[in-house]
């Protein structure tokens, strides 16, 4: 008898067990209604982190710590967001190797990049002086302040959309 384990496609290749289908999500409560002042401070927050900052660094930021958060409802937001900015596929799917692929990116889209990972990943290991560094010598003062805030603020976005059970690809952006 063959098990999963044991199964092999037509190239030989060992196959993974089927998926289990995952058990249905339960509703939970809609965060920008039942918490509006919260929202709407949160919208503002992220408006004031973005302004001034070039919108494809942006999406590079909240794709990086979307994926460090397993937050599938924010990288789908953020994938199509770049994708419609004029962000390229190649990019995009090198944003979660980054470190592998840097000639894909800028050596400031870098710094940025390591910095997101860095506050978002703030428990590990803090936000190391070199990190810290490498991004300074890329943003003046008030644009390096406007990255710490976007990669805040992605981060809170990411906390709401898991926390509330959001579901990848039910942008409700347009409705509000």
């Amino acid at each position: 008898m063959t098990t999963n384990a044991t199964r092999t496609n037509p190239t030989g290749a060992p196959t993974l067990p089927a998926p289990r289908p995952l058990p249905e999500k339960r509703p939970r409560l809609d965060f920008a209604r039942s918490a509006p002042k919260a929202f709407r401070a949160l919208v503002g927050f992220d408006a004031a982190a973005r302004a001034g900052l070039d919108p494809a660094l942006v999406e590079l930021i909240q794709i990086r710590a979307s994926h460090l958060n397993h937050c599938a409802y924010c990288l789908h937001m953020h994938t199509g967001d770049a994708r419609r900015a004029g962000e390229s596929e190649e990019r995009l799917h090198m944003v979660a190797v980054w470190r592998e692929a840097r000639h894909f990116f800028t050596e400031r889209e870098q710094a940025a990049l390591a910095l997101t990972e860095a506050v978002t990943l703030v428990a590990d290991h803090g936000v190391p002086d070199e990190v810290y560094a490498e991004a300074a010598a890329h943003f003046d003062e008030e644009e390096l302040a406007q990255v710490i805030a976007l990669v805040l603020t992605i981060n809170t976005w990411n906390r709401i959309a898991l926390a509330t059970a959001k579901t990848a690809g039910t942008d409700e952006r347009g409705r509000r």
